[in-house]
């Protein structure tokens, strides 16, 4: 009995004892599970596109109306049909990862393995950041698809642009998006019956807090000020000042501090409060229930 414990323990990640080779496979392999899941569920997925180029395109004519009725000119209406359709593609990528990180419990109860995942010998980390890849890559993938569509419709001067500048910053941002989706999904692990609700008002307070359709300037002052709690924050301020202003690594070092920080923080912090609370679920009877 007490040798079952200890190889359940050094499954979880506790014993200590699993190889960073052997970390990378079982991680590797809640990506290549996550992506079946994704075939299986690909209706779903061109649901998720249309919206998502649907609220692009909604969002951005507006920029378009301002400049077609000569309210902004010339440069400055390229700046604003530019940072609208920026915050409309980044939250799409954002929104991606946070539902494809904080809802991995409640799709585990969808699909009724919940119990084999979280019982089986298999390190908590390597679950969840695998898990995190597989959200990062979705993300990449389906807010390309988004751009790609939506990008003909909208007469933007793109050539100033830094490329690199903004590939950096969003993966820098995308480590410190890995820890807040893990926080959040350990929302529907404990509250089984309002959890997924819960992570969606996450999300919808890093939308209100982080300027995706607008300055953080024109907040509050209390809403300015959590703002710079959100990661989200900085990584729209770098990528909207690498393809509007055409800004440098250098010139978003601040930004780039700031997400790597978050990431530092955010990542262990919230593999361990989801360890925490993994095992107070099971604990409690709250693992598998639904309602």
């Amino acid at each position: 009995m007490a040798d079952a414990r200890i190889g359940m323990d050094e499954g979880f990640g506790r014993g200590g004892r699993v190889g960073f080779a052997r970390m990378c496979s079982l991680g590797w392999a809640f990506v290549e599970r996550q992506t079946n899941l994704w075939k299986r569920h690909w209706a779903w997925e061109l649901v998720w596109l249309a919206y998502g180029v649907v609220n692009t395109l909604a969002v951005t004519f507006i920029a378009q109306q301002l400049v077609d009725e000569g309210v902004v000119r010339g440069d400055e209406a390229n700046a604003l049909v530019l940072f609208l359709l920026i915050g409309t593609l980044a939250w799409a990528y954002l929104s991606a990862i946070l539902d494809d990180i904080s809802l991995v419990v409640t799709w585990e109860r969808w699909e009724g393995t919940i119990e084999h995942t979280l019982m089986a010998p298999v390190p908590r980390v390597a679950h969840l950041i695998g898990t995190a890849l597989f959200g990062v890559l979705h993300a990449m993938v389906r807010t390309a698809a988004v751009m790609a569509i939506s990008l003909p419709f909208f007469d933007v001067d793109l050539s100033g642009a830094d490329w690199l500048t903004a590939i950096v910053v969003l993966l820098v941002g995308s480590l410190s998006l890995i820890g807040l989706g893990i926080l959040a999904g350990v929302l529907p692990l404990i509250y089984p019956e309002r959890g997924e609700q819960l992570s969606f008002m996450v999300q919808a307070s890093v939308l209100l807090v982080s300027g995706v359709y607008y300055s953080v300037d024109v907040l509050p002052g209390w809403l300015q000020a959590l703002s710079w709690l959100s990661p989200a924050t900085y990584l729209l301020d770098g990528v909207r000042a690498a393809i509007i202003d055409g800004a440098g690594v250098g010139e978003v070092a601040g930004d780039l501090a700031a997400l790597v920080l978050f990431a530092v923080v955010l990542i262990p912090l919230s593999i361990v409060v989801f360890g925490v609370a993994e095992r107070w679920a099971k604990r409690t009877g709250r693992l598998k229930r639904q309602g």
